[in-house]
């Protein structure tokens, strides 16, 4: 944003700095070709007077004099003639008998006076035609003809659009720094109010922004600060609520373990199933309190990745996959399910090992526990493009597509699955472990049956 405003504004200083410098320097060009005109004007009036006192006294050797000395003076060959279109005085080289001369001759012969038309320019070079009748009034004694120099008003030219162009330079400069300053000014607050937008959006505490730019800013940097302080609190007090009720618990929790424990010596056979049920829910609370303490854990530490960067960590994703095999194979063993692997060598993916491997502990824990006894289950490491995926793949019922559809909400098991524990979190948690991660979690049905749960991260690339 700031750059497309800065160039809006140096876009408008550079079009107002053009108004202005070109009419100033079109002006100067006319200007100084004007002072030309007048200047050689004031000396073909003075030839012109020469030659009608030489027409009249029939003495030529003042105008032969002073059109010499001009000449020799300026540079500037001139040539004067009678009525009978005969040379008076030739001076330079410049030729009565020229075809241009020829022409000026003619028309100031008929009382038409010849100067150049158009302004003269830095680059124009050589020289420029003037051409004025001599006598008075309507009766015309000869003709003068002048071929001025233009470099010198050239090079007067040149002088004077390098000082018009040096101040708009500096005009421009000027304007780009009032352009920059400006747009900090309004930028600066916006920039600050984003990230801590930001922060604020991946439910981190929001640093409040300095209040600056114009007076509409201030005021929204202030209600934002307030804003964020009240939500900021709010999103702390549940993320406590849940880290402390789930750490308070466990206690009162392995109190209760030890005197149910105790118990079991002093019950009768006949208690024996109650006592199994117990035991069970205990076991379940328990699990249940690790999971909501993990999912609270995973969503701060997705929420700080969220504006810190996401790919500063890496691990060997495929060393990760052999070991968690090793680890739940005889788990798969007992549950009577075949659990295989296949990782590809040298795959990394950018999340530490705790990360990839709390992930591949509930994609596997998931599809030993629901595919059911004789089931097949298949861990598989490999990149695809930029990421890196792992996929379990299961043969057991699967879930439907409107199921699939909820399976990372939170506490949602499916109604098929009431006789199997858990608690619903799993999912949610690996979910919020990739996303922090900038990766995803993809759920498919299987062919011809079964589900497909594939974990999705940015490739780590090489050491």
């Amino acid at each position: 944003m700031r750059t497309r405003v800065q160039a809006v504004l140096l876009m408008f200083g550079v079009l107002a700095v053009a108004a202005f410098a070109v009419p100033l320097l079109l002006f100067t060009a006319s200007d100084r070709t004007q002072q030309l005109v007048l200047a050689r004007s004031s000396d073909l009036d003075r030839f012109a007077s020469l030659m009608d006192q030489a027409a009249r006294t029939g003495d030529t050797s003042a105008l032969t004099a002073e059109a010499r000395r001009y000449t020799q003076l300026y540079g500037e060959p001139l040539v004067v003639t009678d009525t009978r279109r005969r040379a008076v005085v030739q001076t330079g080289g410049l030729r009565a008998s020229a075809p241009e001369v020829a022409r000026l001759v003619d028309a100031a012969l008929r009382n038409q006076t010849a100067h150049p038309t158009g302004s003269l320019h830095p680059w124009s070079r050589g020289h420029r035609m003037f051409a004025e009748p001599a006598g008075t009034g309507t009766q015309v004694s000869g003709a003068v003809v002048l071929s001025a120099s233009v470099d010198t008003a050239a090079d007067d030219i040149t002088w004077r659009w390098s000082a018009v162009l040096a101040g708009t330079a500096l005009v421009a400069l000027a304007c780009t720094v009032l352009a920059r300053a400006a747009t900090r000014w309004v930028v600066s607050p916006l920039r600050r109010l984003d990230r801590a937008v930001g922060r604020l959006a991946a439910g981190l505490p929001a640093e409040h922004t300095r209040a600056g730019g114009p007076p509409e800013l201030r005021q929204l940097a202030t209600g934002f600060n307030r804003m964020a302080s009240a939500v900021t609190a709010a999103l702390e007090q549940q993320r406590r609520l849940v880290a402390d009720t789930s750490h308070q618990m466990r206690n009162p929790m392995a109190a209760l373990r030890l005197r149910v424990d105790a118990l079991s010596a002093h019950l009768p056979a006949s208690a024996d199933r109650t006592y199994d049920g117990v035991t069970t829910e205990l076991e379940r609370l328990e699990t249940l309190l690790d999971d909501m303490l993990a999912l609270a854990t995973a969503e701060h530490r997705a929420g700080e990745l969220t504006v810190s960067d996401p790919l500063d960590a890496h691990c060997e994703a495929a060393e990760v996959t052999l070991t968690q095999h090793r680890l739940w194979e005889p788990v798969a063993r007992r549950a009577g399910v075949d659990l295989t692997v296949e990782a590809a060598t040298s795959v990394r993916a950018a999340c530490t090992d705790r990360e990839l491997a709390q992930i591949t502990d509930v994609l596997v824990d998931n599809a030993i526990k629901y595919a059911g006894h004789g089931a097949h289950v298949r861990l598989c490491c490999g990149t695809e493009g930029p990421h890196t995926v792992l996929t379990v793949t299961d043969d057991g019922p699967g879930l439907t597509p409107g199921e699939i559809l909820q399976a990372t909400t939170r506490f949602w098991r499916s109604a098929r699955q009431n006789g199997t524990s858990g608690t619903g979190l799993g999912l949610a948690i690996a979910e919020q472990l990739l996303a922090g991660r900038g990766g995803h979690l993809e759920l498919t049905a299987a062919e011809p049956r079964g589900l497909n749960a594939r974990a999705v991260l940015p490739s780590g690339g090489p050491r």
